[in-house]
């Protein structure tokens, strides 16, 4: 008999009031429980419609009743048949918008939690999973992947279980890419993804480090000098876009990809234990309204600051940033200024940050993305005190890659141009999938990517 209530099981979280001031997750997961008693929400629909917007095709309905079985194990197996990185998806894929968006119960109340369920398979198996990771026989052909991101390390897990020989190289010191640098601890604590990525190195994954591709080698090097069959790009997004207005130069002014980045993979939120200090003031303004303006705001306010204000020239309708992140930001005492813009930052005659002179906005009629434009109301000038703004309005490819791989064809915005349904390039065996080609995105969709990417450099290779 079906579980016929109309709510998700509530996933146990830390108070606002405390979590605000630490880094550890705020989501505490699911019991056993809580996890069959959630799983028992789901219908099993005929046409598995949950599916359908999954972009790495999840086997969500089987999974959910091996858990409501009690088949953990079972269930964990079940989802690593298409997906390398569950405990990763469980945390910070949308699932509203994509999975539970096409649940049948979110017809009438509210969809079954399927994001949750894949967290708790994940981190039960983690502790009490036991099976060893086989590592597949090799099949003699090397693929190189540029980026240890999710794109990276999804087409890695992909073809190195049909056999090749992978190899990631990744520019940081660290492996995951905005899985470490982008995503704070408290919504994606650092050891899972480590976890994560350690299961990959069983299959026999190789990942290069501090290997910045189009410096230390080229894409050309890769296939004609070091032996690979075939590349895959996945590089990402990191080059940080601004508003190009007056004061973006002066000291306290970042751009979200340095503050995370310095907070996340350099841990800035445990110096001195960590050698990395940030400036941080009592005033704090996030340009944006996406899930980085969430995370920097919340990191801000964790680091001390007192007031700190998201601005954001649309309405809370139009923000592009999960819900959910939206109500932990509330939660936790962010400030939301919506229909304002900045115009100019405002500094010290010693040249520091001081405050944001803002203008208030309308909405006129829909753009190019579908939302509705919005205009200047004359006259509505106004200051907020800020020491910090962290811009964090969007990020763009690095064009490294693409300046000095010749044939590689990319558009206006700088990202590489593939055909959808392969990943291929313009460049003969060069695939490239994730932000470096859709801009800055979901990981899943990144994952969706890399996955796609894989299938075809195996049909690819497969001819050769």
């Amino acid at each position: 008999m079906p579980n016929m209530s109309l709510e998700k099981v509530k996933m146990p979280e830390q108070d606002p009031n405390i979590r605000n001031k630490n880094f550890k997750e705020v989501a505490e997961g699911y019991t056993e429980e809580m996890a069959v008693e959630e799983a028992g929400r789901c219908l099993h629909c005929k046409h598995k419609p949950c599916m359908g917007g999954c972009p790495v095709n999840v086997k969500i309905p089987e999974f959910i009743a091996l858990v409501a079985e009690r088949k953990f194990a079972k269930a964990y197996e079940k989802i690593q048949e298409t997906s390398s990185l569950p405990a990763i998806c469980g945390r910070v894929c949308p699932q509203e918008t994509q999975c539970e968006k096409y649940c049948v119960r979110g017809v009438k109340g509210e969809p079954v939690a399927i994001g949750r369920l894949e967290r708790f398979v994940a981190d039960w198996y983690m502790k009490n999973g036991t099976a060893k990771v086989e590592k597949p026989e090799q099949n003699g052909k090397k693929v190189a992947v540029i980026g240890a991101g999710p794109a990276g390390l999804t087409c890695a897990g992909d073809l190195a279980k049909k056999g090749y020989a992978v190899s990631v190289f990744e520019a940081f010191h660290t492996p995951g890419g905005v899985l470490v640098y982008g995503i704070p601890e408290f919504r994606l604590p650092k050891d899972i993804v480590k976890a994560e990525i350690e299961k990959l190195k069983e299959l026999g994954v190789t990942i290069d480090t501090n290997m910045v591709i189009g410096k230390v080698l080229s894409v050309e090097e890769l296939l004609n000098e070091e032996g690979f069959d075939a590349v895959f790009i996945s590089t990402g997004a990191g080059l940080p876009s601004f508003m190009g207005i007056e004061g973006e130069n002066l000291n306290g002014v970042y751009s979200a990809n340095e503050f995370l980045t310095r907070i996340n993979l350099m841990k800035a939120y445990q110096f001195p234990a960590y050698d990395t200090p940030i400036y941080m003031g009592k005033n704090v303004v996030v340009v944006g309204g996406g899930n980085v303006a969430m995370d920097a705001a919340r990191c801000a306010k964790r680091m001390g600051a007192e007031n700190v204000s998201i601005v954001y020239r649309r309405s809370e309708e139009e923000m592009p940033a999960r819900n959910e992140e939206i109500h932990h930001a509330k939660e936790e005492g962010i400030d939301f200024k919506l229909l304002c813009n900045p115009t100019q930052i405002i500094g010290t005659e010693d040249g520091w940050a001081e405050k944001v002179s803002c203008i208030r906005m309308e909405l006129g009629e829909p753009d190019a993305s579908g939302r509705r434009r919005p205009v200047p109301v004359e006259g509505s000038e106004f200051e907020i005190d800020a020491e910090v703004v962290i811009i964090a309005i969007g990020q763009s490819p690095n064009p490294l890659i693409k300046n000095t791989t010749p044939d590689l064809e990319t558009n206006k915005r700088g990202c590489i141009v593939v055909k959808e349904e392969t990943g291929e390039t313009s460049k003969q065996g060069v695939y490239a999938g994730g932000d470096a080609v859709t801009g800055a995105a979901t990981v899943i969709l990144a994952m969706g990517a890399g996955k796609t990417a894989a299938q075809s450099i195996d049909e690819y290779l497969s001819k050769k």
